[in-house]
């Protein structure tokens, strides 16, 4: 069995956005099946759930929960699960339960999807991508079980556990309740639950690893410190800023009390890179919360991980890119290691060109949408970062829009540079040119 024809040139990168694309197209049309809908679905709708879900994003034109039948709601889970493994994840996972052999296509592949920077151990971190994935969940699903059988009776439960562990896991942000966490705003238990298992996802895989193995933060490569010192630094910033500006806001937290105000500030600090949940109104927060949230969703969680965005190792790339240039240095230099520059210029083209597409869809859905245009931008930048979150425009999108946002969540799941490298062709370059200088600044 070959993954690649070997007469169709296909780069992994192209192998990938079609084997997205096969999915979203089969999830389209398994919610538009009879038994998968309470009601008549238009093909549309059913391309933007099965794009939504495969991208791990969580924008909904149609509210799944009232929607789509059990049926319809396995296919949700089933494309949310997939997707934020990865495809070739599951493929690899298959070849080795029934003995084939992984070729060296078959691991670049695997490589191009988990955003590795070599192929060696790609396939045992496949291995302990589903390991950690499993466990996470399962431990997620006993919680909150637990928590919600009593009340709801164990059936629901148990299903409502399951539904909302995996979501939350993949950050995909999918709930089966139209208000998604809403109600439970003041619940410690499904906060600190749901919140613990997202950024466990979001992460990263290879972190994990790392941090499996070393059991000592100085053992740590760069990468994972980079990725557990920011994701904390971050987190708290955020946090602060949300519970600051919104702590007067009776739309939101204002009327809360003092621990719930605490929790919910956590919640809506931490759900924006990238899970998608929400226990606030997003619609009601103040302008200074939500234009800090569009910083978080574009950045997002880490690399080889369930989340999007251009990712926080990107961020910070670039980040101490400035401060070394402020200090008049010539290398970037990050906790006693030096940066290869070509890690800049791979941090600036995967965020040049990511804010080149939003700025885009953000020029032509104001020119198509009769919406405010901060929830405009909210909304690209959601789907562009696979969040989820809305300030309630995405049900009443136009046409147009719908597929503006189906391409924006689909440029975001699989990487700016994934979908730049399936449109070129890479040639090398042996030919040196003379340096000049330019004036810049």
């Amino acid at each position: 069995m070959k993954w690649l024809p070997r007469k169709l040139n296909i780069t992994p990168p192209q192998f990938l956005v079609l084997m997205f694309l096969a999915f979203i197209l089969l999830g389209t049309l398994l919610l538009k099946l009879p038994f998968a809908t309470e009601e008549t679905v238009s093909w549309t709708d059913a391309l933007f759930l099965s794009t939504s879900a495969m991208t791990v994003t969580g924008l909904v034109t149609i509210d799944p929960g009232t929607v789509f039948t059990l049926f319809g709601e396995i296919v949700i889970l089933a494309l949310i699960q997939i997707g934020g493994l990865g495809i070739m994840s599951f493929a690899v996972l298959i070849f080795i339960m029934i003995g084939k052999k992984i070729g060296m296509k078959h691991r670049l592949l695997v490589q191009q999807a988990l955003n590795q920077t070599s192929i060696g151990g790609v396939i045992l971190l496949v291995k302990r991508l589903f390991i950690f994935s499993i466990a996470i969940e399962s431990v997620a699903v006993l919680f909150l079980t637990l928590h919600w059988g009593p009340v709801m009776g164990w059936g629901k439960g148990f299903y409502a556990a399951v539904f909302h562990s995996i979501s939350a896991f993949n950050n995909a942000g999918f709930s089966i309740w139209s208000d998604s966490l809403m109600g439970f705003v003041g619940d410690p238990v499904v906060n600190i639950v749901i919140t613990a298992v997202f950024i466990t996802g979001g992460i990263g895989f290879t972190v994990l690893t790392d941090f499996w193995h070393s059991k000592n933060f100085r053992n740590l490569s760069l990468h994972s410190k980079l990725m557990i010192i920011g994701s904390f630094i971050i987190n708290i910033v955020a946090f602060l800023i949300i519970f600051i500006f919104e702590s007067n806001n009776p739309a939101t937290i204002g009327q809360l009390s003092s621990g719930e105000k605490i929790l919910a500030s956590y919640f809506q600090a931490v759900t924006p890179r990238t899970a998608g949940f929400n226990t606030l109104d997003i619609g009601s927060m103040e302008d200074p919360s939500i234009f800090f949230m569009l910083l978080l969703m574009f950045v997002g969680g880490g690399s080889a991980s369930t989340a999007g965005g251009i990712k926080l190792t990107t961020f910070l790339i670039i980040t101490f890119a400035v401060f070394t240039f402020l200090k008049g240095k010539y290398e970037i230099v990050i906790l006693r290691r030096t940066i290869d520059f070509y890690l800049l210029v791979k941090a600036l083209a995967i965020s040049t060109i990511g804010l080149t597409f939003v700025f885009t869809a953000i020029l032509l859905l104001s020119m198509t949408e009769n919406a405010p245009i901060l929830h405009i931008i909210f909304e690209v930048f959601s789907a562009f970062g696979t969040v989820g979150l809305s300030m309630g425009l995405t049900g009443d999108l136009t046409m147009f829009g719908k597929f503006m946002i189906i391409f924006i969540m689909f440029l975001g799941k699989l990487g700016p540079l994934t979908l730049a490298f399936t449109l070129s062709r890479h040639s090398l370059e042996n030919i040196r040119y003379p340096k000049e200088d330019i004036l810049a600044g």
